[in-house]
């Protein structure tokens, strides 16, 4: 660890200190219907999109009703990017003439964009078009984004009217979420990025000739490298290489933006044409925390409780500088089994486990990253989570296991801890001897049973298609390393997947008939399932009477109340977990520690 990257992190933290008032203030007038800059060029847009769809933008919606547009349009928008993927080989914009992706994939991949997952068992430059890329994945990567925060300010509304059947219009919200704020936003970074040299166009790859021609291992269809029958490897010369290109800007900073994390290219963001400097590396981090760091202020300000908005941030920025501290402490100390090396910081190297990192951006932006894109449901990378030590790869896990309420995607997060918050005030209720009291609605009964329904989706999901990936071959077949990091591949994978996050340990080949079906059945599951139960809260909540604070509320404004908020959370979600982390990591932690391996 060093002072260079102890600051790095630090000014990480005050920028998004610094946009979460003012870009908060910005989304709670747009929701609110408020005068804003961008109504003069957006209201005329808004208005011919409405004639079109003829949405009537006056009527609002029920629970319900509400859920039930929702599902009916992300059902349509997954079934056109499967058929997208499947036909894109007879559709425009494909200059390297890649063919249809197989149904399983398609099924996998449309599923996972759909549900703001971006779990990706392909390498995007071999794989997917550039109409694919543009007019399925970027647009997913909008709508999926726009859906999560839609969802979110229907739940804050929840919270907010009194004896109303109404949370608002999917419709207006989605809108309203793209036109004023993921595409001003996307445009003006898209343009920061190319300036950082991240390509934006629609040229054929280019194919150069290596001044030196490279020995590498062949690959099988399977993706391992082929032995001969003696068992030595089959080698191949390369001469060539071809250098991928297309419209990559654009895809890079919604997915960032919208915490959806695909990458155009199999590397993510590790790959110099997604991330090709240190301050296109700063850009990227403070998208993927901007917006759903803002949404804290909006609820504050939306429920005309500030106070309350700052300790729901103030909540989640404990966590995450727990997690970023222990991501950074482990991979700093590097790994014990390496004797002879070396892995001091010195002027002369940085020191600590670099295996899987970018020289680039070293141990510190890695595990700063690492943090930020597992907090988030982001997923994107700019490094190997699978070469991280046990330690440290232990942190990206539990911050996918809180079940997105360290900020979390953008809209998915704001809900996920309002379910969290609903469960810590019925706690502090109980405590008291009172009825639990949530910023002037009574919390009861119902209320409660949706939440904890919510609660326990998240890990059933993720235990149950763990445990039978881990006692049957075909889930076995996937990994890489056998012991306790096998162990962590396979759960990495659900819980990412469950989690709606997207980034993988990559020594697990998902790329199966099997993990291909079960990992898109688990984005919907842990997309759609925590919804609804969701929504039913919101619904319920709208409905109630306004009671005035007493004596015996429990304020939800105070550090004490961010406390018992970490308290639930990590109650609830890590020690859920914590029998699967002990066989996983921490035990990986302990052999590594006695100088076992496998």
């Amino acid at each position: 660890m060093t002072l260079n990257g102890w600051l790095q992190i630090a000014f990480f933290f005050a920028l998004i200190l610094a946009v979460t008032k003012p870009l908060g203030i910005f989304m709670a007038r747009v929701f609110n219907g408020e005068r804003t800059f961008l109504d003069r060029a957006l209201l005329p847009v808004e208005q011919l999109i409405y004639r079109v769809t003829a949405v009537d933008r006056e009527r609002e919606m029920g629970w319900m009703e509400y859920a039930v547009s929702m599902l009916l349009f992300s059902v349509v928008s997954m079934l056109v990017l499967y058929g997208l993927q499947r036909f894109q080989l007879h559709l425009p914009y494909n200059p390297q003439k890649l063919a249809g992706v197989a149904p399983d994939l398609a099924f996998n991949t449309a599923a996972s964009f759909t549900t703001n997952t971006n779990w990706q068992n392909y390498s995007g430059e071999t794989t997917m078009s550039y109409f694919t890329q543009m007019a399925g994945l970027a647009y997913h990567n909008f709508v999926s984004a726009a859906v999560g925060m839609a969802l979110a300010i229907a739940f804050i509304r929840g919270i907010v009217r009194r004896e109303k059947e109404t949370i608002g219009n999917f419709w207006v919200d989605l809108v309203r979420c793209c036109l004023w704020i993921l595409l001003p936003l996307s445009i003006g970074g898209a343009l920061l990025l190319v300036w950082q040299g991240v390509p934006q166009n629609l040229k054929p790859y280019d194919t150069v000739h290596l001044l030196e021609p490279q020995q590498v291992q062949k690959v099988g269809s399977d993706g391992k490298p082929l032995l001969d029958a003696s068992g030595k490897p089959v080698m191949d010369k390369v001469t060539v290489q071809n250098i991928a290109q297309g419209p990559i800007a654009s895809q890079e900073i919604i997915k960032e933006l919208g915490t959806n994390g695909g990458g155009y290219f199999g590397a993510n963001s590790a790959h110099p044409y997604e991330n090709p400097t240190p301050l296109a590396n700063l850009i990227e981090m403070f998208c993927i925390f901007a917006i759903s760091s803002g949404l804290t202020y909006t609820l504050g300000r939306m429920t005309g409780s500030q106070r309350h908005g700052w300790a729901v941030w103030g909540a989640m920025a404990l966590l995450f500088v727990a997690g970023v501290i222990t991501a950074y402490w482990a991979e700093s100390h590097g790994n014990p089994l390496l004797t002879g090396t070396d892995q001091r910081v010195t002027t002369m190297q940085t020191g600590g486990n670099m295996e899987g990192k970018e020289v680039r951006f070293g141990i510190a932006n890695t595990a700063l990253w690492a943090t930020i894109t597992t907090d988030t449901s982001c997923g994107a990378v700019n490094g190997s989570h699978d070469s991280f030590t046990p330690l440290g790869g232990m942190v990206p896990l539990i911050n996918m296991m809180l079940s997105e309420t360290i900020f979390g995607g953008v809209g998915a997060g704001m809900y996920g801890v309002l379910i969290y918050i609903v469960l810590a005030v019925f706690i502090a209720g109980l405590m008291v001897g009172r009825t639990p009291e949530y910023l002037g609605k009574k919390i009861e009964a119902y209320d409660v049973k949706m939440a904890m329904l919510v609660s326990l989706v998240f890990p059933l999901a993720i235990l149950s298609f763990s445990a039978i990936a881990v006692a049957y071959g075909f889930g076995t077949a996937g990994i890489s390393n056998p012991g306790p990091h096998g162990l962590s591949q396979i759960v990495y994978a659900f819980t990412s997947t469950a989690a709606n996050n997207g980034s993988a340990f990559g020594g697990l080949n998902g790329n199966t008939v099997y993990y291909n079906t079960v990992l898109g059945i688990n984005t919907l599951v842990g997309r759609f399932l925590m919804i609804i139960p969701m929504l039913a809260i919101a619904g319920n909540l709208a409905r109630k009477k306004y009671v005035p604070p007493s004596l015996g509320t429990f304020p939800v404004t105070t550090p004490l109340f961010s406390v018992l908020l970490i308290g639930v959370i990590l109650i609830l979600g890590a020690l859920t977990f914590f029998p699967t982390l002990s066989l996983g990591p921490i035990l990986e932690h302990l052999q590594m520690a006695s100088g076992k391996t496998f």
